[in-house]
């Protein structure tokens, strides 16, 4: 009994825990359409910020702060996610989050009313939704790693990720056209109110008011739960391999949210005569498409016998090599067409990262996967911060948004490089020896 016990127990609690096809299939739509939301309510200021510049006077240093105030707060609760995730339930954390986000996103037009210091209400109003934000993609690894088999994570995981792209191509899209018809509120009120009703779908028909009352009553007492999950943490932080993962993670959060909070602007002013609703959904409605078809493909090498740390480097080379060249391309063209063909390269390749580094994770200690994707997440929307900041620095010095370009490829190239020298896809959240991947 004593020489197995590790493997065990993940024997036995992966047979209780992980969902029927039919489930994998409602839970995978569900988080799909979740995963859309939090990114309709995260990309609205980006949106909406040359008109919210307009309406209260702010330069870019202004707002490059409001664009990554959202980050100040969501680096703050990653690991908190990723804790609780692993301590009562992927799932219970992630409705509970999307209930008040959604709440304070429906509510932001008013409360940036409430007084004439509406550059500290819009921060401190983006603090907040990064706060209840940060919890929802260490949950959701957590979930993914307990719920799902080994063999399909990869394209489970793409496919939920994916409503990352449809949720800024749907802000993009609609949210341009209730921006010319109805004013910037209008952007805010949607997203916001669309994201109660996701959270009123999800209680009544997915989750028991039992499982949310327990839930709750766990946080309240401090997570004083039953679950053993004994880490040696020491250990785990000692990997090379852990490393290579958490700073591959920060380049690949850190570059997305450069793009996801300038590129609109970018197009904006460089464009000024051309369509919004082209480049807000251009190259997001190439990325949901290459996000699925790297979640296959990552699986179907995997399948096919490639060791499954050659794949995961060849996802990120797409991700944060490849994509960083087509951001390069943007800041030196004048093109209207070929900006719109770059960024949606750019954007589209990024999304091979969820095949790779974010899978890797959970490759490297599924025992705690929301956890430690948690501790990358943070790292990333900390650099995020400092890159939105710096890019709106830049920009706002050097009057070219080719050194916000350069930006972007000098953090994925960094975190490229790393991740190719030190990357493994052994576990290292087990002490006895692993089987070489």
């Amino acid at each position: 009994m004593q020489p197995l016990p590790p493997e065990e127990a993940r024997r036995d609690g992966a047979e209780d825990a992980q969902w029927s096809r039919p489930e994998c299939q409602a839970w995978t739509g569900t988080l799909l359409l979740g995963t859309g939301l939090l990114y309709c309510a995260r990309v609205s200021v980006p949106v909406c910020a040359v008109s919210m510049s307009q309406d209260f006077g702010w330069n870019k240093k202004e707002a490059g702060v409001v664009l990554s105030s959202f980050f100040w707060g969501y680096c703050l609760t990653q690991v908190v996610g990723g804790h609780l995730g692993d301590r009562i339930g992927g799932e219970k954390v992630i409705l509970l989050s999307a209930s008040a986000w959604g709440f304070i996103t429906a509510a932001t037009p008013l409360l940036a009313r409430l007084s004439s210091a509406h550059l500290v209400l819009m921060t401190f109003s983006r603090i907040l939704t990064g706060l209840l934000q940060g919890v929802y993609f260490p949950a959701l690894t957590s979930l993914l790693s307990q719920k799902v088999r080994e063999s399909e994570r990869a394209f489970t995981y793409s496919a939920v990720g994916a409503g990352s792209q449809f949720g800024t191509l749907v802000t993009g899209a609609v949210g341009s056209l209730l921006l010319d018809r109805y004013g910037w509120p209008s952007v805010f009120y949607l997203s916001g109110g669309l994201t109660l009703l996701w959270v009123c779908y999800v209680h009544r028909y997915l989750l028991s008011e039992k499982d949310l009352i327990l839930a709750l009553g766990v946080l309240v007492r401090g997570l004083r739960v039953s679950r053993r999950t004994k880490v040696p943490w020491r250990q785990l932080f000692r990997k090379p391999s852990v490393w290579a993962a958490i700073s591959a993670q920060l380049s690949s959060a850190c570059a997305l949210f450069i793009l996801l909070s300038w590129l609109p602007t970018f197009f904006k002013e460089t464009f000024p005569s051309s369509k919004g609703w082209v480049f807000n959904v251009v190259p997001w409605l190439v990325a949901i498409p290459a996000g699925l078809f790297s979640g296959f493909l990552s699986d179907h090498l995997i399948n096919q016998g490639y060791r499954t740390i050659t794949v995961r480097k060849f996802m990120q080379v797409m991700g944060l090599g490849l994509s960083s060249v087509f951001a390069l391309c943007l800041g030196h063209t004048s093109s209207f067409c070929k900006s719109v063909v770059f960024a949606s390269a750019s954007i589209g390749l990024q999304t091979f990262n969820h095949s790779g580094i974010s899978v890797n994770i959970q490759d490297l200690a599924p025992s705690c996967a929301g956890f430690l994707f948690g501790v990358a997440n943070t790292a990333g929307a900390l650099a995020g911060v400092v890159g939105v900041c710096l890019g709106g620095y830049l920009i706002e010095t050097t009057g070219s948004w080719t050194s916000m370009f350069s930006l972007v490829a000098a953090v994925s190239s960094l975190g490229l490089c790393i991740f190719l020298l030190f990357g493994e896809a052994q576990r290292v959240d087990l002490s006895p020896t692993h089987e070489d991947l």
